[in-house]
């Protein structure tokens, strides 16, 4: 760890002011106290430094010592971050709970990858071979879902002096002893990578591809791209954990990285009770085989939630650099500003908007940024993304507010949760008057050439539908609805059918919860052909009445919940139905 290097002079909340310090750098870690507390360098004036404290600081005294570790707070990558759950810095809980019971104790540490485990590993280069940064030298089994690739790290380059053969490893052992030219260097199955560095990458490259949810209204309406950036502002109640909950659930990706940031302890709690027991629709294991989970809840230290932010994005980058598509959700942003609006305030910096500090907006997009569809260092063809979805908690539900306003700056998506949806207990409860995505184009393509050739026009005109209904809420208000018209209440009763029967989605339903593309597609194609034989039957004299009182109405309302084995027969019903509306002017 090194010599004692400091003294602490002072002591403010999680920011402590040491002396001594000379010769140290910003951001270096360093050990804080008798209890050896990891902390972090913020300022440095002359021999003095400003360290942010990732750990509760009452009982620290002026007098005690510092200690410099010469690295910045960096993060271990290697096999065994699956299915691992880690605080904001990295340590691993459920090895601390073993060790010290249910609450960590003050300096607490324990390795973030276990040494002791064995892997299977298979080489992919032999001696002689000429490799360069990033490029695959060897592969183990990480877990039933998850090839783990070991890469040569950034910076490094030569030939293979020696690699292992196949067998059984720890991740200490020596694998690879690469030649540089200068040195023999011995290269581990592990890798430390500073946390507030991006890794590097060849080239971004411009999505072209959704990043499919199984959510309708948001694949529908407001879809992300693979390797895009999403925002979900919402006021409490309005559902912002359900959505990110069911977001890292189904998601299309490989990878899934999730942090609770400053959030409650019970909802990590169901969180982490919910997600071993999931079955990966993927893969048919438990979706805990190919996540890492963050948690970092309101009542730990509060300066460890910037951490837990930059501790997730590195991790993901990890996976990234293997060829994985990964998907990021952090839950919630608000909660990481509002830890860095205290450390600024106990730094006496000047306040900005509703006292963040200056620098909130690019410390925004310096997260926000290190998502991206990108082509990867080393030999071969190999691409890989990162999708991030942070959750924005703005105090009262005003999306005027600095976080989300810098937010919405820089993401590309808006899912704004609406509260009267939610207590109109309409699920998701995501505003579609409010919301937008500037990746529809993108995913339009996608869906018209892997899913239906009409479906941008069934969108463009599901938005006209339900932006139209909210201008004759406004007459209905004003007049009452029985001065409409029967067109108009036609449109009324399309887009009750849109709301209820297909935006409406339940998460706690097994079927209705997530729904695939082509299912998405048939349940459009159901509706918009019923909207054409209802406009026809308007034109026949049938009033809207007449029509509102179909059973078909209520077969598109089971659409969602139909089972895999109760799809067909129910569609092919749908189908008969409509087709005999053409058959109600005769009846009559």
């Amino acid at each position: 760890m090194g010599e004692k290097n400091g003294v602490i002079i002072r002591v403010t909340g999680p920011v402590v002011e040491a002396e001594g310090m000379a010769g140290s750098r910003m951001y270096e870690s360093v050990r804080v106290g008798n209890d050896g507390l990891i902390g972090e360098i913020i300022i440095l004036e002359g021999d003095r430094a400003t360290i942010q404290v990732y750990e509760e600081t009452i009982g620290l005294t002026p007098g005690e010592p510092v200690v410099r570790t010469y690295l910045p707070l960096s993060v271990e990558l290697g096999p065994g971050l699956i299915g691992t759950m880690y605080d904001g810095i990295q340590r691993p809980l459920e090895e601390i709970l073993k060790n010290t019971g249910d609450m960590i104790e003050r300096g607490s540490s324990a390795p973030a990858l276990d040494r002791t485990k064995k892997y299977r590993f298979y080489p992919l280069a032999k001696s002689g071979d000429m490799v360069r940064e990033g490029d695959r030298i060897g592969c183990v089994r990480e877990s039933v879902s998850v090839n783990h690739y070991i890469l040569i790290p950034p910076g490094l380059s030569g030939t293979v002096h020696f690699i292992a053969e196949q067998g059984e490893y720890v991740i200490t052992d020596t694998i690879v002893i690469l030649d540089t030219g200068e040195e023999k260097k011995e290269l581990t199955m592990i890798q430390r990578w500073p946390v507030r560095d991006p890794r590097p990458v060849r080239e971004r490259l411009d999505p072209v591809e959704p990043l499919l949810t199984g959510q309708r209204i948001i694949d529908t309406l407001f879809p992300l791209a693979r390797g895009g950036t999403a925002a979900i502002p919402g006021p409490f109640g309005s559902g912002k954990t359900v959505v990110q909950q069911q977001l890292a659930k189904w998601v299309n990706a490989d990878i899934i990285i999730y942090i609770g940031c400053g959030e409650r302890g019970n909802e990590m709690a169901d969180v982490l009770e919910q997600f071993p027991t999931l079955k990966d629709p993927r893969t048919g294991h438990s979706l805990s085989s190919r996540m890492v989970l963050i948690a970092n809840t309101s009542n730990m230290p509060v300066a460890a939630r910037e951490a837990s932010v930059y501790t997730g994005i590195t991790i993901a980058e990890y996976y990234r650099d293997m060829g994985y598509h990964v998907a990021l959700m952090a839950d919630s942003t608000s909660r990481w500003a509002e830890a860095m609006r205290e450390i600024s305030g106990r730094l006496e910096e000047m306040p900005g908007e509703e006292g963040y500090p200056a620098y909130l907006s690019s410390r925004l997009a310096d997260f926000y940024e290190r998502a991206g569809r990108v082509s990867l260092l080393g030999s071969g063809d190999h691409e890989g993304s990162i999708s991030v979805i942070g959750a924005v908690s703005p105090p009262g539900g005003d999306f005027s507010e600095p976080v989300t306003q810098n937010t919405l700056r820089i993401v590309k998506v808006f899912w704004a949760l609406d509260a009267d949806l939610a207590y109109q207990r309409h699920f998701p409860a995501i505003n579609w008057l409010m919301s937008y995505s500037l990746y529809s184009t993108i995913a339009g393509i996608w869906w018209e050439e892997h899913i239906g050739p009409d479906f941008i026009r069934m969108k463009q005109e599901m938005m006209e539908i339900l932006q139209r209904e909210n201008e004759l809420e406004e007459i209905i208000r004003l007049v009452g609805p029985e001065t409409l018209p029967e067109s108009d209440r036609l449109l009324l009763l399309k887009a009750e059918i849109l709301r209820e029967s297909y935006l409406m989605q339940y998460a706690f339903d097994e079927f209705d919860t997530f729904t695939g593309p082509k299912k998405q597609y048939r349940m459009l194609k159901a509706i918009f052909t019923f909207f054409s034989q209802a406009e026809r039957a308007l034109e026949s004299g049938i009033p809207v009445s007449r029509l509102r009182g179909l059973p078909v109405i209520e077969s598109f309302a089971r659409m969602g919940t139909a089972s895999p084995e109760e799809e067909d027969p129910l569609f092919e019903g749908i189908a008969r139905d409509t087709d005999a509306i053409r058959d109600l002017k005769e009846v009559l």
